[in-house]
C-alpha cells in the first residue's frame, strides 16, 4: 500500500444503497476530498465506501479500498484503483489508519464505531497525530455525541479530549476543517488529480 499518497479515510456502513441520502452524501464527500488531493481509502465494500469511493474515482481522483473477507456483504465496489484482502478486522483497522491524515465518520453500524474509537483511541494517546476526525450528520449521530458528552461531563474524558471530534452536517464545512487541519497543519502538498 506504500505509494498511495497522503489518505482522508471514510468511514461508513456497508448497508446503504444507491438511493438513500447517506449513499449520496458519501459520494459528494468523496468527489471533494479527491478534488483536494487526498486519496480516497475506504474498507473498500458496498454502501457508503463504493459511494465515497465512486465520488472520488469520477472526479479524477486516486481510490483505495481495503477490503475484508467476510462470508456475507463484503466484496470489492467497482470504483478503486488498488485494493486489497485482509483477513482480520484489527489489521485492516490498523491500513485504513496508518495512511491517513484525516478520518470522517458517516453513518454506519458497530464496525464504523470500532473505526471510530480506534482512530480516536489513538490519537487521545499520542499514537499518532492529532489528525481531523469528522462526524457527518449530526441527525444520525446525535446519541452518539450525546453520550460523548456525557463522557467529558463525567469526567471520563478530558475536555481536550472532545475537540478532537468536528460534527457537522455540511459537505463545505467538512472541507473547510480538512484543508486547516490536515494541510496546512501538518503542511501538506496537493496532488494533482488523475486525467480521466
Amino acid at each position: 500500500m506504500h505509494f498511495i499518497g497522503p489518505c482522508v479515510t471514510i468511514f461508513g456502513s456497508a448497508r446503504f444503497g444507491s438511493e438513500t441520502d447517506h449513499y449520496k452524501s458519501a459520494e459528494r464527500i468523496g468527489a471533494e476530498i479527491a478534488k483536494l488531493g487526498f486519496t480516497v481509502m475506504t474498507g473498500g465494500g458496498p454502501g457508503i465506501m463504493e459511494a465515497a469511493n465512486k465520488g472520488a474515482y469520477e472526479a479524477g481522483g486516486y481510490s483505495v479500498g481495503i477490503n475484508i473477507v467476510l462470508p456475507v456483504e463484503q466484496k470489492p465496489n467497482p470504483y478503486l484503483h488498488k485494493w486489497i484482502y485482509i483477513p482480520y478486522f484489527f489489521v485492516r483497522k490498523v491500513i485504513l489508519i496508518k495512511y491517513s491524515y484525516a478520518f470522517v465518520v458517516l453513518p454506519g453500524g458497530i464496525g464504523t464505531l470500532d473505526e471510530l474509537f480506534e482512530a480516536l483511541t489513538l490519537i487521545q494517546n499520542k499514537i499518532i497525530n492529532n489528525f481531523p476526525v469528522v462526524i457527518f450528520d449530526t441527525v444520525y449521530h446525535k446519541e452518539l455525541c450525546l453520550h460523548i458528552q456525557m463522557m467529558s461531563d463525567n469526567e471520563s474524558i478530558s475536555a481536550e479530549d472532545m475537540k478532537l471530534l468536528f460534527v457537522t452536517d455540511s459537505v463545505e464545512d467538512l472541507i473547510e476543517h480538512i484543508k486547516k487541519y490536515a494541510i496546512k497543519k501538518f503542511g501538506l502538498k496537493k496532488h494533482a488529480l488523475k486525467s480521466k
